[in-house]
């Protein structure tokens, strides 16, 4: 069976191909944006990969299926002759219920932060337990090498995202999952170019919570409030909850936490599970983590093995990701692009390296809903932990960064080009001696920026 998938190269559906090549199906497709890590596991895959959404020769000779991707829009050429042929159209979620899911216990995480990281947390759990699961991951990670894989077991690890599932189907992705196991890990506003308000999330959420079966478990924060507001419109699950207050008796949580993050003891209703030492930093990754190891024990996985899988835990690529070192300065790419995510990566750091060291943070603001201006006020305050803040202005960007920037307080600036600000960049570093931290955040390319810096450094010093 031959599948084309019309946007190949985004982490969703280029797990897809993965997925489908493992059962034996023929795989191409096409993308407008073609980058790593996604593009480089393909390309390892032997897959064919045309480049836009022009050339309608891509779809000869006929596939059995196209798989539409959720950027995809009426009148781009392929898409209206896969219709005027009257191919067989899937999307994405809907070619993984048909395929994958079925008769498979799922385990999905949800929520608008954390949800590749803890997602790859849970299925190196289940690896480690033996339970070899299944998995659907938005990014590399990196104990695995590959997004995703069928697994050899009824347990399958999903990634749940709340996009919307294609251009003909507007339901959230994550309708389709009809998970077992769910873990909501946050729920906030993003995603401005489909949904109106904060209302519209939650509702999409109750209809995921409303697929989970009564012996089902759904995991949640237990300070979340948004997400303790859908819970209370309907549930008819197992819940446990996950939090950081150490004297909670009542769900997971931890004691003894170093303030980086990089140990705590695990607790569950009161009683100790063992102490986790890993190289993962900040608050949000040892929620991540209680969230997972509670999701790994609905399915019969003792917390210690759990404890013990995630101190062997390697964090997904660009997740805080060290890229090298020049001297005295240490690069990072990093994928956050919401206000909340850029805030506690940039915490996690600080909390590391202490007070002293200098952290400059480079923001490409690149998603739609950064585009669109929301998020301005608590974009300018979510830098506060770094000493110096660069960001990327992309001439489809109308409202002002520059203003935006200014009553952020830092130093640095705003750059329309991506020369100019590697350019600034590298000026009055080539004799530096104080310790910096340079981090790179975009949720997109970003020009290969970070590299290229790296490489230009170390001729520099």
């Amino acid at each position: 069976m031959h599948i084309h998938i019309l946007g190949i190269c985004g982490t969703f559906m280029g797990s897809l191909a993965v997925l489908a090549r493992e059962l034996g199906f023929e795989v191409t497709g096409s993308d407008q944006n073609v980058y790593p890590p996604m593009s480089t596991q393909l390309e390892k895959l032997g897959i064919k990969i045309f480049q836009g959404y022009d050339d309608i020769t891509q779809l000869n000779p006929k596939p059995d299926y196209v798989v539409i991707g959720n950027a995809m829009s009426r009148g781009k050429p392929v898409v209206e002759a896969a219709l005027n042929q009257n191919l067989p159209i899937l999307s994405g979620p809907g070619w993984f219920a048909r395929f994958v899911r079925t008769g498979r216990h799922v385990l999905a995480v949800s929520g608008t932060h954390g949800k590749t990281t803890t997602t790859s947390m849970l299925a190196w759990i289940l690896e480690c337990a033996g339970l070899k699961p299944g998995f659907l991951i938005g990014g590399v990670p990196t104990n695995f090498g590959v997004s995703a894989r069928l697994g050899e077991s009824q347990y399958f690890v999903i990634e749940a995202d709340e996009y919307d599932t294609a251009f003909f189907d507007k339901r959230s992705k994550f309708i389709h999952y009809r998970p077992r196991t769910l873990i909501i890990n946050n729920i906030e506003f993003d995603h401005a170019d489909i949904f109106p308000d904060l209302a519209a999330i939650e509702q999409q959420f109750h209809h995921l919570v409303r697929t989970v079966p009564g012996e089902g478990l759904i995991v949640s924060p237990k300070s979340d409030p948004v997400v303790k507001h859908v819970l209370e419109k309907g549930c008819w699950s197992h819940q446990v909850c996950f939090g950081v207050d150490p004297n909670d008796t009542t769900g997971w949580t931890v004691r003894n936490a170093i303030p980086d993050g990089s140990q705590f003891e695990v607790c569950f209703k009161g009683k100790s599970y063992g102490t986790l030492k890993w190289g993962l930093l900040g608050q949000h990754n040892v929620q991540n983590a209680l969230a997972a190891i509670a999701a790994a024990h609905h399915v019969g996985v003792d917390p210690a093995v759990a404890i013990d899988a995630l101190s062997s835990f390697k964090n997904v690529k660009r997740r805080l990701e060290n890229k090298g070192s020049v001297g005295e300065i240490t690069v990072y790419d990093d994928f956050a692009h919401h206000p909340t995510a850029i805030q506690m990566t940039l915490a996690g750091l600080r909390a590391k390296v202490g007070e002293t060291a200098k952290i400059t943070a480079v923001l490409d603001i690149r998603s739609n809903t950064m585009k669109m201006g929301h998020h301005q006020t608590s974009l300018s305050a979510s830098v506060c932990d770094a000493n110096e803040v660069y960001f990327f202005q992309s001439p489809d960007i109308s409202w002002d960064v520059q203003k935006m920037w200014k009553e952020s307080g830092k130093p640095g600036g705003v750059y329309q080009n991506t020369d100019l600000l590697l350019d600034e960049l590298l000026k009055n570093r080539s004799h530096t001696k104080n310790t910096e931290h340079i981090v790179f955040m975009s949720n997109g390319g970003f020009g290969n920026i970070q590299t290229t810096f790296l490489e230009k450094l170390n001729i520099l010093i």
